[in-house]
């Protein structure tokens, strides 16, 4: 596929890297030099200098014959004005970044599809809904529903407290097909296993499993964790994910948020009536301890900045707030908040990475999901009639080794998928695989 990203800034960047692995001709665009050096010496790609609104410079990009143009510039004006004027130019898909939620009402959808944009994405937008669906399912690190809700992805990293410990990650009931979960991967240190029959659960083991969605709280306790019921919660930074959780939340949670500017602060406490909004320095422990930090229910840390979201969140943490939540931008320091104990992490570039990676599929991708503490990528395919998935029960397919079907829905039906399985055309399927097998997969189900 011939793909032209227009932004070589830290989300183009990072959709170049990600795209490149892939087999793909991909073209990334900027007005700054610099930026292209750097991309172009970190992937193998075509750089273009100039400005993705004019004519001349989308031309010397290519966007005639590519089939998927993808603006993620700085500027919202500038994303709309290149993907309206490469789909006049003859892109097959042109798809744009927006800092506004406005945009993505229905009438104005409608009206950005007339205009030729085939896909508006607002990463903060994403990400706040991300947060708020956490905050209802605390003891998870991530949980995401597929299938309309029938089926569930719960990770969790287990405690001491775990019944599993030291138990089979594959008991005896795994060719069961009335389970009701089954654990898809593993995350032990900085490794991704798919289990095998021989692996055992560890503590601090991350993880993730594809239940029936009313077994996914039960499956969430398994970690040693309980649900909690989160009543006060504090949100660190006024970022657009911040005031974005805090006005979806704010009539039925007691919520303070902290912001070190005294002027957003004051324009935030016009915009967020039922929500305290407070200026000090989140990473300043005795300020935070007299907002009364540690009676918190929840902590979520979004300002700009990685490292203060990361220290501001190791100290709620510390003083014993449930649930933390903190926005981790800078991929290189993940696994640094995740070894220091922030239980789930949020980050704008794999968030849009999983919306946009469905476009370069040629398989029916409903959704897909790139996973924070994994390396590993989860796929909801509905299966094309006559695919090979179709053929042969799902333990005969020769799927890649590093891939697992998690579950199948079946119109009202739900099954937890087992060797015996035999996927039919228009299920919907679960899978979890790992990124080089991820094409591979695909082939299965189209």
């Amino acid at each position: 596929m011939k793909i032209v990203v227009a932004g070589a800034g830290d989300m183009g960047t990072h959709l170049a890297k990600m795209l490149s692995g892939n087999g793909h001709d991909l073209t990334v665009v900027d007005v700054e030099p610099k930026a292209l050096v750097e991309v172009g010496n970190l992937v193998d790609v075509v750089t273009v200098e100039g400005d993705t609104t004019q004519f001349s410079v989308l031309r010397k990009a290519g966007v005639r014959k590519c089939d998927l143009f993808i603006a993620v510039r700085s500027v919202e004006n500038d994303n709309i004005l290149s993907a309206v004027m490469a789909k006049q130019l003859g892109a097959k898909k042109a798809i744009a970044r927006v800092d506004s939620n406005e945009y993505l009402e229905p009438n104005s959808k409608e009206i950005f599809i007339d205009m030729g944009i085939d896909y508006l994405f607002y990463p903060e937008q994403i990400a706040a809904r991300e947060v708020i669906n956490l905050l209802g399912h605390t003891s998870s690190t991530e949980y995401i529903d597929f299938a309309a809700g029938k089926l569930s992805m719960v990770a969790f990293r287990l405690e001491l407290t775990s019944p599993l410990l030291g138990k089979p990650v594959i008991d005896e009931d795994c060719d069961n097909e009335d389970l009701e979960y089954r654990v898809v991967a593993i995350v032990r240190g900085s490794k991704t296993i798919i289990p095998s029959i021989d692996d055992r659960f560890e503590e601090e083991d991350m993880v993730y499993v594809i239940a029936r969605h009313s077994a996914a709280s039960r499956v969430a306790e398994l970690s040693g964790q309980h649900q909690v019921d989160v009543r006060n919660m504090m949100i660190l930074g006024g970022s657009r994910i911040g005031v974005r959780i805090a006005n979806e939340l704010q009539n039925s949670v007691d919520i303070k948020l902290v912001d070190y500017n005294a002027d957003k602060a004051f324009r935030l406490a016009e915009m967020l009536d039922k929500t305290l909004i407070i200026n000090e320095d989140g990473r300043d422990t005795e300020a935070m301890m007299e907002e009364d930090i540690a009676g918190m229910d929840a902590f979520v840390a979004v300002t700009g900045r990685s490292e203060t979201n990361i220290l501001a969140a190791m100290l709620a943490k510390r003083m014993g707030v449930k649930k933390v939540i903190a926005e981790v931008e800078n991929i290189n320091y993940i696994s640094l908040a995740e070894s220091v104990g922030v239980d789930t992490i949020i980050n704008k570039k794999l968030i849009t990475a999983s919306n946009i990676f469905r476009f370069t599929m040629s398989s029916d991708v409903q959704a897909i999901k790139c996973l924070t503490g994994s390396q590993a990528e989860v796929l909801e395919f509905i299966v094309k009639p006559n695919s090979p998935a179709t053929k042969e029960p799902i333990r005969d397919l020769g799927l890649p080794e590093d891939s697992i079907v998690g579950g199948v829905v079946r119109g009202d039906r739900v099954f937890i998928a087992v060797g015996d399985t035999q996927i039919n055309a228009y299920d919907r399927v679960v899978v979890f695989a790992m990124p080089e097998s991820v094409m591979r997969v695909a082939e299965f189900f189209n």
